[in-house]
């Protein structure tokens, strides 16, 4: 539980993010790709888990890639000498300056970055390193094959030292296309006699192609425990550890008859008599509103604990859950919303999203402890 500014106690909800679970993951990329460095991917602050536990957590990796150049000040200002890569490279010109005196590496997908690219050399400024971004069937960003190696040259002509990337659009589904196979096939038939490193896997690439992962991997959800495909069965033998944790308590009982309803617009009507416990933890949280009756929530009940399903709909304070499986829950008994005993996946799948959405969307009100 965190301490608010003025020294009171506040609402029992908590996001713990467990920075061994970071280093546990990083050390299962590395065993996966060991002969690939790893950019670990820290944009969308950190995914939800803040900078300062990935910088504590993710020490080890070889680089961080993110998106937004005052997050790659604030790595710098808190003592990060290792690379940091701008996944978007620089969205104005006036960006490159700032890039170069923070030793960034830049991801170029784009004319206009090719252009500013050679202005700025032009004026004698060091080169930096440089991902060109191919467009090999992801369509989002980069050059198309037939353009790609035109915007190398002018580049490497200018003197910027390059290396070469791409991004898998369909590295967590079978043989959906674009496949992983026909994007990696276009990809070095591209960069054939190119000079420069390669960068090619995400997450489920690292999971679950590993003749495509090139000289740098880029894992991003691998890292914080939870699935790129968005069902947490896809990885239960992944040795993958839930790097965040969501914790409230029970703030109140009610006792229901049958027939009785709960929430808004009563969508939940109790079959039986029955115990409902509310939870400190609401959309205004991050908690998916529209979770579905059924949604895992983990209760603190003897040694282990026990699993009871979400009922009625998600309010902006507080959530309802069946306690017919934790007949001793009571108020104050404490609970999990996901993390290591209910995969944020499972909430996710539940309520029409994926985990990143979740992780990502955890509110500021929320208190977070680093451990």
């Amino acid at each position: 539980m965190g301490d608010s500014a003025n020294g009171l106690i506040n609402r029992p909800i908590l996001a713990s993010i467990h920075t061994a679970a970071f280093q546990h993951n990083l050390n299962r990329v590395r065993e996966l790709a060991p002969e690939s460095k790893i950019w670990s991917v820290i944009k969308a602050r950190a995914y939800g888990h803040c900078f300062d536990a990935a910088l504590k957590g993710l020490a080890s990796t070889d680089g961080f890639a993110l998106l937004d150049i005052q997050d790659a000040a604030w790595l710098r200002q808190h003592g990060w000498k290792g690379r940091i890569l701008l996944l978007e490279g620089f969205f104005h010109e006036n960006e490159l300056s700032l890039a170069e005196e923070l030793a960034c590496d830049l991801v170029v997908h784009c004319e206009a970055q090719v252009e500013w690219l050679e202005r700025f050399k032009a004026k004698n400024h060091k080169p930096f390193n440089v991902f060109l971004k191919m467009n090999t069937g992801m369509n989002r960003l980069g050059f198309k094959a037939d353009s790609y190696r035109t915007a190398f040259h002018r580049l490497h002509a200018a003197g910027y030292h390059m290396h070469h990337m791409t991004h898998f659009a369909n590295a967590d589904q079978v043989d959906q296309s674009p496949t992983v196979g026909a994007q990696q096939e276009l990809f070095s038939q591209t960069i054939e006699g190119l000079e420069g490193s390669t960068s090619l896997a995400n997450s489920a690439a690292i999971l679950w192609h590993r003749n495509a992962l090139g000289d740098w991997v880029r894992p991003g959800i691998m890292l914080y425990g939870a699935s790129p495909t968005g069902l947490h069965a896809d990885i239960e033998h992944s040795n993958l550890q839930a790097v965040m944790q969501l914790h409230s308590e029970i703030i109140d009982i009610q006792d229901l008859q049958k027939g009785d309803r709960i929430g808004y617009g009563g969508r939940y009507e109790a079959k039986e008599a029955m115990r409902v416990g509310i939870v400190a933890c609401g959309y205004a949280d991050g908690y998916p509103r529209h979770a579905k009756d059924g949604t895992p929530v983990w209760v603190a009940q003897g040694k282990e604990g026990v699993i009871c399903p979400l009922v009625g709909r998600v309010s902006m304070d507080m959530l309802a859950i069946d306690l017919r499986n934790a007949p001793n829950a009571n108020i104050g008994t404490s609970v999990q919303l996901w993390g290591d005993k209910v995969p944020v996946d499972d909430v996710a799948q539940m309520s029409d999203t994926i985990g990143y959405e979740l992780l990502c969307a955890v509110a500021p009100r929320v208190p977070v402890a680093i451990k």
